[in-house]
């Protein structure tokens, strides 16, 4: 069927007299009455937290991760900002996309998202992020690291994955890729399955998708990972530094970059 555009908006532009007669000829909206339309409702299962983890890395130091709070995505936003010129390894595409996501998260404007953050030594190391489709699958969306070649991306990946499977007890675990480190290391490090293509696309641009069970999970990635994947509880002291001082807290940390 083709669709006749220019008729469409002609419908579209053409105003109709009531069928009846009205008593208000005008109705205004209170934006406060259509936030809850544009806003899209959190699912219960997003009140489950993400315990912290000490993560190790190659080089023997050991880095925090846990869940990025709202009242630090300024602070994200400003470091992500800082990689949209970046054209090598397609950090400008990623950087953009990040920024786009976590700026929906601060408005509002995006379903059930959520966030990681990797601190190594009092500074920004990395972000993972995702959101839950339903009650049964996760959206992968992005890992993205401000300290490259330290070996942080791939366990800030396994991270958020093992906060969907382990803490919010999802199915599936739904990836694509836009760069060949990820798919190299996610896509086939981790021997994820692909979807039917082009039946099933990912949101991220309509690409493949790459997929995980929870079962392929428990009896593959965590075994070959477990020894990646740190220790908790994260000592309190360390866990104090990764949040900022007195002075700092109502921003986050003071990150740098790298």
């Amino acid at each position: 069927m083709c669709l006749d555009v220019s008729a469409f908006v002609e419908w579209f532009m053409m105003s109709f007299k009531p069928p009846c007669p009205v008593t208000l000829d005008k109705v205004s909206i209170d934006v406060e009455d259509l936030e809850p339309i544009l806003r899209p409702p959190e699912s219960k299962l997003m009140q489950k937290s993400y315990p912290p983890r000490l993560l190790p890395l190659p080089d023997n130091r050991k880095m925090v991760v846990r869940m990025a709070k709202r009242e630090e995505i300024p602070v994200i936003l400003k470091a992500t900002r800082q990689l949209l010129d970046v054209e090598k390894d397609f950090y400008d595409v990623v950087a953009a996309r990040v920024y786009g996501e976590i700026l929906a998260w601060l408005r509002y404007r995006v379903k059930d998202h959520y966030c990681l953050i990797g601190v190594l030594d009092h500074e920004l190391a990395a972000i993972a992020n995702a959101r839950l489709m339903n009650d049964k699958v996760a959206i992968s969306l992005h890992t993205m690291t401000f300290n490259r070649g330290a070996g942080i991306g791939a366990i800030m990946y396994l991270a958020k994955m093992e906060h969907a499977f382990d803490y919010v007890g999802l199915d599936e675990w739904w990836a694509t890729y836009e760069s060949y480190t990820g798919i190299r290391y996610w896509g086939l490090g981790l021997a994820q399955h692909e979807k039917p293509y082009p039946e099933i696309q990912h949101e991220l641009g309509g690409a493949r998708v790459y997929f995980t069970t929870k079962e392929q999970w428990e009896d593959f990635v965590k075994p070959k990972y477990a020894a990646r994947m740190g220790q908790r509880p994260v000592p309190e002291q360390l866990l104090r530094d990764s949040e900022g001082s007195r002075e700092d807290r109502h921003l986050g940390i003071q990150w740098s970059l790298h």
